[in-house]
């Protein structure tokens, strides 16, 4: 059996005031069933429009995809219909956001919120003694809303939900989306920077619900981060973005115990160098390019500290070093 999500050479652009930007530059990327999978890089590189695109929700225009596919479970997204997609969205794959009080309204409760993700699909999920799928009613969906809140770990769920977005901690709200994301039992969970506005305390434990849940249900998950940290923690697998490109793709434990893009490593240093006694952070020298007049060649030439005659001129390959670890850098050409 195959993956369950396999992104191919995806190549989006924007057209903007200031002319095309170059926002994605043949991604390739495959989340496996049950995997738990870290998309990471530094703010503006792609990884949330990225995201959006598997789910169909960059705006077009401006967007536009040049190339690619996204292959779920065999199928291709890009080819199907908007109607076809109000099948996937939530359903079979759900995204949380980042920002709770962005996508939770302020005026109504979180039971009428959750109530109406839940009654928007229409259906019950055929899991039942008979295996049919059935109208539900809101009092079915309120009951359902209460054991989502349970299983996210809100205490007292009969109580809080019947909260307004604005009585609960950020922590809390975060949770709420989780719960509002699994309420269908999607195959795909997609998690877009969901600590980033929360303490370290609350990160820990948001992190963990994660990863019990994962364990628990068996979804195939996307994390998407600008933290190494952060990804180490759930993730099997970690992929590295830079400027609209994977660099790296390999197992959590390669890409800690041996990094071998320059890209990896300057991330990495930028964070294990307070273990050590120097006391400031060797952060990587430049700015992401402006991808409205992208580099030639590799993007990261610029600002690569190992940079080639030949990283000026031609996109390296994105192959496979050694055992399923995978790079795009010229340090690596075979033959």
């Amino acid at each position: 059996m195959g993956p369950i999500l396999e992104i191919k050479n995806l190549r989006i652009e924007f057209k903007t005031f200031e002319g095309v930007s170059h926002v994605l530059d043949g991604v390739d990327l495959t989340l496996g069933r049950g995997d738990t999978l870290g998309l990471v890089g530094e703010t503006g590189c792609g990884k949330s429009i990225t995201a959006k695109a598997i789910l169909r929700l960059l705006p077009v225009p401006p967007a536009r995809v040049i190339s690619g596919e996204i292959l779920f479970e065999g199928e291709d997204l890009l080819k199907k219909s908007e109607e076809e997609m109000k099948g996937v969205r939530g359903r079979r794959i759900a995204m949380v956001f980042q920002d709770p009080m962005t996508f939770l309204n302020p005026v109504f409760t979180i039971e009428e919120q959750l109530a109406d993700v839940i009654l928007a699909h229409g259906e019950g999920d055929g899991s039942g003694p008979n295996s049919r799928r059935e109208k539900i009613t809101r009092r079915q969906a309120v009951e359902r809303g209460i054991e989502l809140l349970r299983e996210v770990k809100i205490p007292q769920p009969e109580l809080r939900i019947k909260s307004h977005p604005h009585e609960f901690s950020g922590g809390m709200r975060q949770r709420v989306l989780i719960a509002m994301a699994l309420s269908r039992s999607p195959q795909i969970l997609i998690a877009d920077e969901p600590t980033t506005a929360l303490d370290v305390t609350i990160q820990a434990q948001v992190l963990k619900l994660l990863g019990d849940l994962v364990q628990r249900h068996g979804h195939s998950v996307l994390l998407i981060s600008h933290d190494l940290g952060v990804v180490a923690k759930v993730c099997k697998r970690i992929a590295v973005m830079y400027a609209g490109s994977i660099v790296e793709n390999c197992s959590t434990v390669q890409l800690f115990k041996r990094p071998l893009h320059p890209y990896t490593r300057g991330l990495l240093n930028s964070i294990l160098v307070f273990s050590k006694r120097e006391g400031e952070a060797q952060g990587i020298k430049g700015m992401i390019p402006d991808l409205i007049h992208p580099p030639s060649g590799c993007r990261f030439h610029p600002r690569c500290s190992e940079v080639m005659e030949v990283c000026e001129e031609e996109k390296p390959l994105f192959s496979e070093i050694e055992g399923d670890h995978w790079v795009g850098c010229h340090l690596y050409k075979r033959g």
